[in-house]
């Protein structure tokens, strides 16, 4: 089994168009969540969102190429640039692209897409659909398109798992690797969702805030929906070490569960299955933790499961564990969350530094652990968490170490 570590890192979501400005908004408690500004408001409730904002597709793509990407791979193609960049490896020279997989996660896929295809279909009754609908919809394309650009040969893949969406792709990516069945991984999340269709079926579930995400506060009243891309460059140890790269974290474990329940209500049974199984994964015990960046979705449900999970697989260590929801900032990205919240995490570890938990007003007896409530904490990490829990009880929680 090989050690696999993180040697590039790319994001853009509403807290900047790059993983540097996203993570210096998280490391210093920075909200993103907004009014909205991409879409039209008249129609909603909620009309607070997440979103990626000065983003101008033209500064970034070909008008030949543009016609073929959703949002969704738009978002996918500029944090891959960043990560791949970052990783100094060219996947076309001596072979490598053959060696690599490409496996990007999603919940939505191309919603953008969709959505104007159904407006013109039967908001305008116009039988002509455009001819590159189909490939700009599917959930794979995002993947197709990064693999595309780069000449990723390897197996090549789209993972969908509602909120789990990314850390699935991620952990499967990892699983390649460390197998020896790939030697690199192109991985990660993307997710273009904020659209008026969507903001109006998350309000029809009520679990949607109209004032901003509080997780684990008494005060929380919800999640925001937010957007954005997380991809990640994974390879062996051995390998990076040999050609001189900057390794950003080892990408320890996984543990992967599900709930086999209720489609929508998490439990906790399943949430801490998934956390154990992490930590066995990466040959961790429970206090080699220091930091767990959480779901923390901000819902009445999500939070005090999540609570009361970690107290359960941690003992009498929870109480020394520093936790927070960086959804509080950067909105639930749904299935690119995990990709997102992956960049607090290898930020923690990297510079000792652990974001916090924003917009926190009073503290819910329910929900008992330290939360970092408004304010970052400076304090060495050696080894993080970062939990995905997705409706249809799908649990992934991902393991990393510092080098």
């Amino acid at each position: 089994m090989r050690r696999v570590v993180i040697t590039g890192m790319g994001a853009i979501c509403a807290l900047g168009n790059d993983a540097p400005l996203a993570w210096a908004a998280m490391r210093e408690g920075r909200s993103g969540i907004g009014p909205i500004a991409n879409i039209p408001t008249d129609l909603l409730n909620i009309k607070i969102a997440a979103e990626v904002r000065r983003f101008d597709p033209a500064a970034h793509f070909d008008a030949k190429k543009i016609v073929f990407y959703d949002r969704v791979t738009q978002f996918a193609l500029v944090a891959a640039r960043e990560a791949i960049a970052q990783s100094g490896l060219e996947f076309r020279v001596s072979g490598l692209g053959e060696r690599t997989a490409c496996i990007v996660g999603t919940g939505i896929g191309g919603e953008n897409s969709h959505n104007e295809q159904s407006q013109r279909f039967y908001g305008d009754k116009n039988p002509r659909v455009h001819p590159l609908a189909i490939v700009r919809v599917m959930a794979n394309a995002p993947a197709c398109h990064v693999g595309m650009e780069f000449g990723l040969t390897g197996p090549s893949f789209a993972v969908v798992s509602a909120c789990a969406s990314a850390n699935h792709a991620m952990a499967q990516a990892f699983e390649m690797v460390r197998s020896g069945k790939v030697d690199f991984a192109v991985t990660g999340g993307s997710e273009a969702c904020v659209t008026v269709p969507t903001i109006k079926a998350w309000e029809a579930m009520r679990v949607t805030a109209d004032d901003t995400c509080r997780p684990f506060c008494k005060q929380r009243r919800g999640m925001v929906i937010g957007e954005g891309a997380g991809i990640f460059v994974l390879e062996e140890y051995a390998h990076a070490q040999q050609r001189g790269a900057v390794i950003l974290a080892e990408f320890a474990g996984a543990g992967m569960s599900a709930d086999a329940g209720d489609i929508v209500l998490p439990s906790q049974d399943g949430a801490a299955k998934a956390l154990a199984g992490a930590l066995a994964d990466a040959r961790m015990n429970p206090n080699d933790i220091d930091y767990i960046n959480a779901h923390g979705t901000g819902t009445p449900a999500n939070d005090p499961t999540e609570s009361k999970a970690i107290r359960r697989v941690f003992g009498t260590h929870a109480d020394k564990l520093a936790v927070s929801s960086t959804k509080s900032m950067h909105g639930h990205a749904l299935g690119a969350a995990g990709a997102i919240e992956l960049v607090a995490a290898i930020g923690a570890l990297r510079e000792g530094v652990m974001p916090p938990t924003a917009n926190f007003i009073d503290p819910d007896p329910e929900c008992d652990l330290d939360y970092l409530p408004n304010t970052p904490r400076e304090n060495p990490v050696r080894a993080a968490l970062s939990n995905s829990f997705a409706f249809g009880g799908l649990n992934c929680v991902v393991a990393l170490k510092r080098i």
